[in-house]
């Protein structure tokens, strides 16, 4: 399999520091695991002054640095790099074709292009909305019986008087709040509240 490499490619600081904490431990990462990991040795420090960019450029370097290890371990070891699951495995030869790096998928272009990493905040919110977007439609459903738009919204915290811009200010505060990667996320939780902002947005 060919890889295509990437232009004007920099030296990634956190590459040697998160290859550690994946070979001293075989569990299950998330992106703010390793963010914790990386505060707590002093190797990460503030990017940016505005608090959004901060975060959204240490994000970008551990998902740069991870999808750069990736490609470096092959063919001996394999990253898996999923949102929840994020961990360093022996390759096996039975499944060498699950075991292949996906050279279309979106985000490992996104985020081996240093171009994105000076996103302004306006294109940071944008991403975020996509990913919204993506995600209410793949999320399955919580119960067998769609809620009712009282229910969606009280799930949500709202009254039934609640404006379009009331609901999606608080879809967002929420979904943030309650996102499985996030230190006190809960998956049962935002899966409530990505079902209940579904079911209002098909009304």
């Amino acid at each position: 399999m060919q890889v295509k490499p990437f232009e004007d490619e920099i030296d990634n600081p956190f590459i040697l520091p998160i290859l550690s904490l994946l070979e001293q431990s075989n569990k299950s990462w998330k992106v703010h695991h390793f963010l914790v990991e990386l505060e707590k040795d002093s190797f990460m420090v503030r990017l940016d002054e505005d608090t959004q960019l901060d975060l959204f450029k240490r994000n970008f370097l551990i998902m740069n640095a991870l999808y750069q290890l990736q490609e470096t371990l092959l063919p001996q070891q394999w990253l898996q790099l999923e949102s929840m699951d994020i961990r360093l495995m022996q390759r096996v030869k039975e499944d060498h074709l699950k075991q292949e790096i996906d050279v279309l998928d979106p985000l490992r272009e996104y985020y081996l292009d240093w171009k994105n990493y000076d996103a302004k905040r306006e294109d940071v919110r944008e991403l975020l909305s996509s990913f919204w977007r993506r995600y209410q439609s793949e999320i399955g459903s919580t119960t067998e019986e769609r809620m009712e738009r009282k229910k969606a919204l009280a799930v949500l915290g709202l009254k039934e008087t609640a404006s379009e811009h009331e609901i999606r200010h608080q879809w967002r505060k929420m979904a943030l709040k309650w996102h499985p990667d996030r230190s006190e996320g809960d998956a049962a939780t935002f899966r409530k509240m990505c079902e209940a902002w579904r079911w209002i947005q098909q009304i």
